[in-house]
């Protein structure tokens, strides 16, 4: 009967809670007795707080597995364990606090509690010196927030939490305020609060950026430094129709005479239609929360503020920075005290200093006076760009001018423009394709900046760009390129017809030859003829035609298609009574097609086209690891005691040659004959076989 003892339900409390579990209303005298168990432990309990107490703790454990079966009975239980974590969760055991927790959170999964009010107990145990147990109620609150909106928002439990988690962003506990921050963050990641308050979120989420606390402050500016995931899923799904392809370029230019010129012509329309395509992805915002700020330009003062007084380690400074540089070009603030802040850091022995000149380059854009971020350039040109520094920083200088160039073109002169544009013949390849790729871009900002044989061929295109003075919008009351579709309104129904009498004559000729036959589209063949009669049109007539076709009909996907086509013919070919004299600067294509975002990042500035020459420690760790070990091939010869001298056989391997050249061994080898020597070699070799038997 001694095996049966552990059948006894008053001492068994996990075979008392499977069988209420089954049968509450049988077991109602049982789960009382245990009721009253613990209604005089607690009295106990609040004599000693401090001391552990594993009864208790089985006892809350068991009633919270079976609070739903008896409702009525356990009506003020979760009342009662609030307030004893309330009263004594400073000087309670940790693993009786750890349960009481548990038991709360069981409770609340049943539905038991109301969510409110225990994740305001959650947030208020939060300053506990315990780490466990923070990380337990970090993750339940984020849980049990994400499955209260799971089906639809809950605004009103939302707007209280938020409240509630705003007060303990400015607790006066750094623990309690960090796991807060960390709760608004991970929610607003996860897109639960991102619909009603985001903006809310976001700008609450702002004041952590000055806090005093370490910790909270680079929390806080991560969160608005961080990349969403919607960037590591990048949309590849760029629909293929909405503009011209690669077969229709083909068809365009091998329709006809098949000659050189028109092979060079659809090799550059190749080319121009890959750079429209790098241009046309579709932007992911995914610094989302620093479009939300609702005054940046007070948010960046302050700021910078507190950057120019802050004592911080310098990659915090360096995170300021950042912060303030985005701000800057996103919103185009005007705080002209950061650009000679930055400039004192820009120098080649500065630790991190491509990160500032990213911050640069990122803080500068077209409503910043020229002759403020003028500075920054010439200090960046004259402690860069010189030829006693390195390549790499040479390449690394002219890549930060490009790219404030490219954001804020009237801050660069032409005297300065020219001179770098020099370097397109340095030795070092990093410099030369830099300084071309700077000459790129001016070919399409402003040719006339460049030296004349920099220029290359004026197209139409290069012809109709003009730089825009400061303060100055370039904006148009008509489509640009809809000129081409003036005629082209009448003629389908005779376009279609052609296109089918052609496919018809075409396919008795593949049954015929078997080969492929060049398909002549009418459309195409218009579009050719017609961009060749707009090509002897004054400027202000063509722009007079476009206005009158953006104005009298609706484009659909097809005309944006041949407008598309043809201000992309507009770059290959040559503009009015300009011919081919000499053959233009081959261009790095990666720098003709880079699309230039909202955010930079380092491979703009550390961009090198050719990997720097390895070092003589790096270059022999690398010969080394690919060195396989001569003891592999080797034969091993063990002794049968390794404390034994070697033999007189091993002793003359080793000896000096002037020791031995006077012994008969030595002197007979010299006076051998040729059949001696092949005996010998033969013996030789036939004793070398039988050794690796």
């Amino acid at each position: 009967m001694s095996g049966r003892q552990n059948n006894k339900l008053p001492n068994n409390l996990p075979q008392l809670q499977n069988l209420i579990k089954r049968d509450p209303q049988s077991y109602t005298e049982e789960f009382q007795q245990q009721y009253r168990h613990y209604q005089s432990n607690v009295q106990i309990f609040k004599l000693q707080p401090d001391k552990s107490n594993r009864e208790l703790g089985d006892l809350v454990m068991f009633l919270a597995q079976v609070g739903h079966c008896y409702l009525q009975h356990l009506s003020t239980f979760p009342q009662e364990l609030t307030e004893l974590l309330l009263n004594h969760h400073t000087v309670l055991d940790p693993d009786l606090r750890m349960t009481f927790c548990k038991a709360l959170i069981l409770l609340r999964n049943k539905n038991l509690i109301n969510p409110t009010g225990l994740l305001e107990l959650f947030f208020e145990l939060l300053r506990c010196h315990d780490k466990l147990l923070r990380k337990t109620l970090y993750t339940h609150i984020v849980t049990d927030i994400k499955n209260i909106n799971a089906k639809h928002k809950n605004n009103k439990v939302n707007t209280m939490l938020q409240n509630f988690m705003y007060t303990m962003l400015r607790d006066c506990n750094p623990l309690a305020a960090k796991i807060s921050l960390d709760v608004m963050v991970e929610l607003y990641t996860r897109n639960i609060w991102q619909v009603v308050n985001d903006a809310k979120t976001v700008n609450v989420i702002t004041t952590a950026c000055f806090s005093k606390v370490t910790k909270i402050l680079v929390a806080g500016m991560k969160f608005f430094l961080g990349k969403d995931e919607g960037e590591k899923n990048e949309s590849g799904s760029e629909s293929e129709g909405e503009g011209p392809t690669a077969r229709d370029l083909m068809v365009k230019y091998n329709t006809g005479k098949k000659s050189s010129k028109n092979k060079k012509k659809m090799e550059k329309a190749m080319k121009v239609l890959k750079t429209h395509k790098k241009k046309k992805k579709v932007e992911v915002f995914n610094f989302s929360a620093i479009h939300l700020i609702h005054d940046p330009q007070d948010f960046s003062e302050k700021l910078l503020k507190q950057l120019e007084a802050s004592k911080e380690r310098f990659e915090v400074k360096i995170m300021m920075m950042e912060l303030i540089s985005r701000l800057v070009g996103i919103h185009e603030l005007f705080l002209f005290n950061y650009y000679p802040f930055v400039q004192r850091f820009l120098q080649p022995h500065q630790r991190e200093v491509t990160k500032i000149l990213l911050c640069a380059a990122q803080a500068s854009h077209q409503l910043v006076p020229p002759e403020v971020i003028q500075p920054v350039i010439m200090t960046i040109a004259n402690n860069f760009v010189t030829d006693r520094n390195s390549g790499e920083v040479m390449t690394v200088g002219i890549n930060a001018i490009r790219e404030v160039a490219a954001r804020c073109p009237l801050c660069i002169t032409e005297e300065l423009l020219q001179d770098l544009s020099l370097y397109k013949t340095h030795k070092d390849k990093n410099v030369m394709m830099s300084a071309r790729g700077l000459i790129q871009l001016f070919r399409s900002l402003n040719p006339q900046m460049l030296l004349k044989k920099d220029r290359g061929r004026p197209t139409e295109a290069s012809a109709e760009t003009k730089i825009q003075d400061y303060g100055e919008l370039g904006a148009k009351d008509y489509i640009p390129g809809a000129e081409v579709l003036d005629e082209e309104l009448n003629e389908e129904e005779d376009e279609k017809d052609d296109g089918w009498e052609v496919a018809s004559m075409s396919e008795g000729d593949d049954d015929e030859d078997g080969e492929w036959v060049d398909v002549h589209h009418s459309s195409d063949e218009d579009t050719t003829e017609m961009a060749e009669k707009l090509k002897s049109m004054p400027v202000e007539e063509r722009r007079a035609k476009a206005a009158v076709v953006s104005g009298s009909r609706l484009l659909t996907q097809e005309d944006f298609k041949k407008i598309r086509l043809a201000q992309m013919a507009k770059e290959v070919s040559a503009a009015p009574g300009k011919a081919l004299k000499r053959k233009a600067v081959e261009i790095d294509e990666d720098d003709e097609g880079e699309s230039r975002g909202e955010i930079l990042t380092l491979r703009n500035i550390e961009k090198l086209h050719k990997k720097p020459k390895s070092d003589k420690d790096t270059r022999l760790a690398t010969a080394k690891a690919g060195r396989t070990e001569k003891k592999d091939h080797v034969r091993k010869r063990t002794k049968l005691n390794p404390f034994a001298s070697t033999s007189n056989r091993d002793k003359k391997k080793t000896k000096n040659f002037m020791m031995v050249r006077h012994s008969q061994n030595v002197r007979s080898k010299g006076k051998r004959s040729f059949r001696d020597k092949q005996i010998s070699l033969r013996d030789a070799l036939i004793k070398q076989k039988k050794m690796h038997k």
